[in-house]
This record gives C-alpha cells, structure tokens and sequence, in this order.
C-alpha cells in the first residue's frame, strides 16, 4: 500500500514539476521583404480571401470546404474551413486593423484538437519601396498542453509553413506587379 501511494506522490510531483518548467507562452514568426510598395501590400494582406491564394495550408487541402462572414478586410470578417487532417478545422477572425501596418486576428482551432492563438501580419518599409512584411501567431499554453510543449517546438512545427507561405505571398506580389 505505502509503495502505491509513493508512486503516485512521485507521479504528482514530476507532473507539478514539468508543469512549472513548461513554457508558459510561444510566439512563431517568420519575416520576408516583398519589392512592392507598403500600401500595395497591406491591402492584399487584410483579406481574408487573398489568404488562400498563398497561405501553405489552402495548398495541402485544396478542397476543403470554405465559408466567409462579414466584410473581407474588415474588423469582424471571419473565414471557417473544415479540410483534411492536415488542416483540421477553424476560422480565422479579424479583431483589429492599424491601417498600413497591422492586421490582428484570432486563429479558433476546432479540430484535430480545440485551441485559441493570436495571429499578426505586420509591414514596414523597407529599402528600395519595399515592404517587409511579418507573419506569425502567438497564445499562451494551458496545462496540460504546456506539458507537451516540452517535447514538441511550436517554432519547428509551424514555422516552415510560415516560410513556405510568405515565399509564395513574395511571389505572387512581384510577379503580379
């Protein structure tokens, strides 16, 4: 009896403990630098229906299904999917809009598993009348998640996908200059 009540001390423990080390919150991002001018690029980027001209995830499930509310490019304006187990389900919503600069959203995921992140798309000037432009999405971790994310790198898991979309953002913009 003593022997089963120590392993579940010792359970309760490493638990209590690794969910003290755990990291708390994640913030993903990836930048690139797009030869177009700043507005040119901003107002692409606030829609919603754009996205899936670029995003990498309307590429690994073309026939998900699609749905969208409210005004594209507006605050409010909220697009749902429901794809393949590579995209699960969720919507996107647009919370806030800093004209020319910021565009804030909310990332529901419903499927494979519920979570809530905060997503931002970001220009600057750059050189040249080019726009550097930052993708990325941040959320906090909830126990027990944030035990996970001691054996899992949010960075590697999404941020190749970050990369790979903003390539494709890069060359849809330059291209169709």
């Amino acid at each position: 009896m003593y022997t089963a009540l120590y392993i579940i001390l010792v359970l309760v423990a490493v638990i209590l403990f690794l969910a003290l080390i755990a990291p708390k919150s994640y913030d993903v991002n990836r930048s690139i630098v797009i030869s177009r001018p700043r507005s040119e690029v901003f107002n692409y980027l606030k829609s919603l229906k754009k996205m899936d001209e670029w995003s990498p995830w309307a590429k690994k499930d073309p026939n998900m299904e699609k749905k969208f509310t409210g005004t594209d490019g507006e605050v409010g304006a909220i697009s749902y999917w429901n794809g393949n187990k590579d995209v699960g389900e969720g919507e996107q919503e647009i919370t806030a809009i800093e004209e020319g600069k910021r565009v804030e959203g909310e990332l529901r995921f419903l499927k494979p598993w519920k979570s809530t992140s905060d997503c931002y798309l970001i220009t600057e000037d750059a050189p040249d009348s080019s726009t550097k432009v930052t993708w990325g999405f941040k959320g906090k971790n909830k126990f027990p998640m944030s035990i996970m994310m001691l054996f899992m790198n949010m960075d590697k898991a999404v941020g190749k996908d970050f990369e790979e979309g903003l390539s494709n953002l890069k060359t849809k913009l330059e291209r169709d200059s």
